[in-house]
């Protein structure tokens, strides 16, 4: 496993520990009782923070808000009931196949 798998994993498990939790004790649990709407837009706003990063070629801010744009999208598969297993099937299925060739299939 590579450093980048197993911080995945690791970030992945403590998300789904902090289900239910209370709100008030945690940012995770706070993003996952506010809805899978409130989520998104979270995602959102740090994907244009990780463009705004790689525009201006900032190494160390596109690291960082890379790491921020993946914890917020774990929170968003967690709320949405995807998994990192649900992920990995995806891109197997995907695995062999030209990139123009799966775009044109899911267009049709």
């Amino acid at each position: 496993m590579s450093r980048f798998s197993d911080a995945l994993e690791r970030l992945s498990a403590t998300i789904e520990a902090r289900k239910g939790a209370d709100p008030k004790s945690s940012y995770t649990a706070l993003l996952l009782s506010q809805g899978v709407e409130r989520t998104a837009k979270k995602f959102g706003e740090e994907a244009v923070e990780v463009v705004i990063s790689a525009v201006q070629g900032d190494k160390d801010g596109l690291a960082g808000e890379s790491a921020d744009l993946i914890y917020h999208f774990l929170v968003l598969l967690a709320g949405s009931g995807v998994s990192l297993e649900d992920i990995a099937a995806q891109l197997e299925r995907r695995e062999g196949t030209s990139g123009l060739e799966e775009k044109a299939a899911r267009e049709s």
